[in-house]
């Protein structure tokens, strides 16, 4: 990317067009989605913005918006159990109840949205299917999950507007995602500004904080004497998340990280099955030899019953009345454990992890991984 780096708009002047009404693309990681999406505020999306995507765009036209606006439609999601890499939360298709012909058309996709996204209007004034796919902004927006979905929400926020966005992926004329040279070439025969989703972080950053320290004590373990231990809370919606520090921290030189989704299944009753078990002490005990590092453990973020995890890892049928786990949650989601990291004065990780997945946006957090150290045994890490 830093060869296309003079192409790419700072988030300020993204922010000032998205105000204007004007379009813009914004591009993710390289490895995440590696894709650019258009983007326009929600409130800005008239019958041109939608037309203009379906004809040049040519994704899929979709409309993000808050979990709070979601609920307030009472728009169901389209995969209770979403099992999609990235986990992009879309709900049912929709339309909107009048003002509209066939739906497909320019004109009555934006009719669409101004509907939806419309606090005056409520779930009877949308009908499903439709025409137009939402999608659930994570809270927290790209500091919580670094997608095209939540820079959406993020951006129109930022500007002032309704908290929402139109988006659509960029193809190339043969039917190919666009990548950045592609991209780059795009923005420039329309006239359009590149944005990314890590200096959006990076903005954020600057700006905003979802997570503080609440509690403060030490940790006196038989393997590895003592610990300082903190404890952080998630502002935006009350999960508490802890991190084991051992030594002094400090960003100018690389330190032994270890990110770790808590499972109560791998981590206290040695469960087999998903090939973790163990991953916690051994990152625990690692750190304890060097002397230095930390652990981050992070709470799972789905409010699932105990009996229906187990019968999700099982493969039996779990109760219709629970909600079922969206899937561990994967490093490039953690903007949380990102703040962690940051607010204990990590910069440069040495990552233990058992796998080479890179996590999107760290940039936006000045974070780094300058090398991955294995945990041993082989075993398989799912979480990063």
């Amino acid at each position: 990317m830093q060869e296309f780096r003079e192409y790419i708009s700072p988030p300020a002047d993204i922010i000032d067009d998205i105000r204007a009404g004007k379009m813009v693309v914004v591009i993710d990681d390289e490895d995440r989605e590696n894709e650019g999406d258009l983007i326009v505020a929600g409130e800005k999306a008239d019958a041109d913005a939608v037309n203009f995507m379906a004809r040049y765009g040519r994704g899929l036209i979709c409309l993000s918006m808050t979990r709070e606006r979601v609920q307030a439609l009472n728009l169901p999601l389209m995969a209770q159990d979403n099992r999609a890499p990235l986990q992009t939360a879309f709900t049912v298709s929709i339309e909107a109840a009048e003002g509209v012909t066939t739906g497909i058309s320019a004109a009555d996709r934006a009719r669409t949205v101004q509907v939806a996204i419309d606090p005056a209007k409520g779930p009877r004034d949308i009908v499903s299917p439709g025409h137009v796919f939402p999608l659930v902004a994570r809270d927290g927006g790209v500091l919580a999950r670094a997608g095209h979905t939540e820079a959406a929400v993020d951006l129109s926020r930022l500007a002032g507007l309704n908290p929402s966005g139109v988006i659509c992926e960029i193809m190339n004329d043969d039917g190919t995602m666009a990548r950045l040279p592609d991209l780059v070439t795009f923005a420039q025969f329309h006239n359009l500004k590149i944005g990314t989703i890590a200096d959006l972080i990076a903005y954020r950053m600057r700006n905003d904080s979802i997570v503080e320290r609440v509690v403060e004590t030490t940790l006196s373990r038989a393997d590895g004497g003592e610990f300082r231990l903190i404890v952080y809370r998630n502002k935006l919606n009350g999960t508490e998340h802890v991190a084991a520090i051992k030594g002094e921290i400090s960003g100018d030189e690389p330190v032994l990280v270890r990110m770790h989704a808590v499972n109560i299944l791998d981590d206290v009753l040695g469960d087999q099955t998903s090939g973790r078990t163990g991953e916690l002490e051994t990152a625990l005990h690692m750190v304890a030899e060097q002397g230095k590092g930390v652990v981050v453990l992070i709470r799972e973020h789905w409010n699932t019953a105990f009996s229906n995890q187990i019968r999700m890892r099982h493969n039996l049928p779990a109760e219709a009345s629970e909600k079922a786990p969206t899937g561990a949650p994967v490093l490039r989601d953690y903007g949380v454990g990102a703040q962690i990291l940051v607010d204990l004065g990590v910069r440069q990780m040495r990552l233990m992890t058992n796998v080479q997945r890179t996590i999107a946006g760290i940039d936006g957090y000045g974070l780094s991984v300058v090398e991955r150290v294995p945990l041993p045994h082989g075993r398989i890490d799912g979480d990063g």
